[in-house]
């Protein structure tokens, strides 16, 4: 049995349509391949047949991973969490101390992080500095390139 996983409403939609077009495009895409491979002739020799069965083992491979995802997710009820501190799904500025410079982070799931759109995954080295933290609260994170200081601005929903 697969671990629990949580994800975002939006997140989970994700992987939902992503799980509907593997099972309704590629399967009948590979489908016609095998079909026209198996029109050629001699399957003993037929090298797109091998690569047509092949790559249809591979997407049912994706398909049963992704259907287990799906089945063992778990959606994080926001509702349910104290807004004051940084947790999953908080909104946080926070303000470098050594240039003065402030981001704006998302802390969100590991599968949907996105740093152009500010998402940083929530076992990077900063959202786990910043965890169970509040506004005003100083903290020291050890980063690749040395130990960043941080002074958390503000936090929301």
């Amino acid at each position: 049995m697969a671990e629990s996983k949580y994800y975002t409403e939006e997140g989970l939609q994700k992987l939902r349509d992503e799980l509907e077009y593997m099972t309704t495009v590629e399967r009948k895409k590979i489908s016609e391949a095998i079909a026209e491979a198996r029109d050629k002739g001699d399957l003993s020799e037929n090298a797109e047949y091998d690569a047509a069965k092949e790559a249809q083992g591979l997407l049912e491979l994706k398909i049963s991973k992704l259907r287990d995802i799906i089945s063992h997710a778990r959606i994080i009820d926001e509702s349910k969490m104290d807004a004051s501190k940084v947790l999953i799904l908080s909104k946080v500025k926070i303000k470098n101390l050594k240039n003065g410079a402030t981001m704006n982070y998302m802390l969100v799931p590991e599968k949907e992080a996105d740093l152009k759109s500010g998402k940083i995954s929530i076992s990077s080295p900063i959202a786990k500095g910043l965890l169970g933290k509040t506004v005003g609260d100083k903290v020291e994170i050890s980063v690749p390139a040395g130990i960043l200081e941080f002074e958390i601005v503000e936090v929301s929903r």
